[in-house]
């Protein structure tokens, strides 16, 4: 927490950086889960969902709340979610192509 909110340290306390850690965790699990069984729609969308947040989070930081600077520390997980989220929405587009041809050789 102290490499990101560098613009105004003096608002995170020890409780927000837990929390803040504990999502962190809590995504890794998710996108590690996707990863391994990446046909799962529900899972690819709710891993997609989160990388949305973490954008939404950073940007909300750095614009409206100003409590981030874009330094590297905030610009890195920015880049991360960003490109994510487009990889993701190109698989998409693969995950439902796949499964089309798989609802096809069934009938």
């Amino acid at each position: 927490s102290e490499k990101l909110y560098t613009a105004s340290p003096g608002l995170v306390n020890g409780l927000q950086a837990r929390t803040f850690g504990v999502w962190t965790l809590l995504s890794s699990v998710i996108r590690c889960l996707c990863a391994i069984d990446i046909r799962n729609r529900t899972l690819y969308h709710i891993t997609l969902f989160t990388f949305f947040l973490a954008l939404a989070h950073f940007l909300s930081e750095v614009f409206i709340y100003h409590t981030a600077a874009l330094t590297i520390g905030v610009m890195a997980p920015l880049m991360v979610a960003s490109f994510s989220i487009m990889g993701m929405l190109i698989g998409l587009q693969y995950l439902e192509v796949e499964e089309l041809s798989q609802n096809k050789k069934k009938n």
